[in-house]
């Protein structure tokens, strides 16, 4: 399969608002790996936390924006598994602010009708983290709205890794033979196996890479990498992003004619 050649959208193309075509689909699924925090609090002479901080302010307005632009489900990556290997001091601030957007944002969000989950490993995270994670999923598991996922202390090889011990684990219990496994199969012990795949995946700040996110999810994806960073990303990016998807032909490895 060729390679796409990867879009760049610069901050000074956004002069112009997008028009989104209301005769093509929007994507169902967006997946969004957050990067830039930290550099655009560099850039401004502030600590790193200050970039969380406004990087969570840009959650906060894209989980809006995703619900009001027709979009069915939006994944983050907030924090990945690789992530721990950072100053304890940053991790600190992190998972402080992680406390502080659940019990303020999330609340609000679930009672606008979004339904909130979780993936990724939750063993490693304070017990205090693991339970309001539990709250938000139950109080919005009715909810009708945009299904709104966040990847915390995630890692796309791990959760393939645990897929396969899982489905060893019930071929040694019998439920299973070894020749049953399928792609079919194999997705359904995913930790999001309820979840579709992302039609759009955006990553900010210029990076070209998935980082270990949603691998298996991706394989058919349409990427789409900006250089804006992510406490910057705006309503009109996020259409940007749209129309762009909405310009691509996706043939799944079939031919376009």
């Amino acid at each position: 399969m060729k390679a796409r050649k990867a879009k760049f959208f610069k901050s000074e193309r956004m002069a112009v608002a997008p028009v989104i075509d209301d005769q093509r689909p929007v994507p169902n699924h967006v997946a969004i790996i957050m990067d830039g925090n930290g550099r655009w609090a560099r850039a401004r002479g502030l600590p790193r936390i200050a970039g969380h901080r406004q990087g969570a302010e840009a959650v906060r307005a894209t989980v809006r924006n995703c619900a009001d632009l027709g979009i069915s489900y939006l994944t983050i990556y907030a924090f990945s598994s690789e992530n721990w290997k950072r100053p304890a001091s940053e991790v600190d601030d992190l998972m402080g602010l992680l406390r502080l957007y659940i019990r303020r944002e999330l609340a609000g969000l679930g009672r606008e009708g979004v339904r909130i989950r979780f993936i990724g490993n939750r063993s490693r995270l304070d017990s205090d983290i693991n339970r309001l994670i539990v709250e938000s999923e139950e109080s919005t598991k009715n909810n009708t709205g945009l299904n709104f996922t966040v990847a915390l202390n995630y890692g796309g090889r791990q959760e393939i890794l645990e897929a396969v011990r899982l489905f060893a684990e019930d071929v040694r219990a019998g439920a299973h033979d070894p020749e049953d496994i399928s792609e079919k199969l194999l997705q359904g012990y995913l930790q999001s196996q309820d979840i579709p795949d992302p039609d759009l995946l955006i990553r900010t700040s210029g990076e070209q890479r998935l980082s270990n996110f949603l691998l298996w999810q991706s394989a058919y994806t349409e990427f789409l990498f900006t250089s804006i960073l992510w406490p910057d990303f705006k309503r009109e990016h996020l259409e940007q992003a749209i129309q762009e998807y909405q310009r691509r032909e996706r043939r799944y490895g079939g031919r376009g004619d």
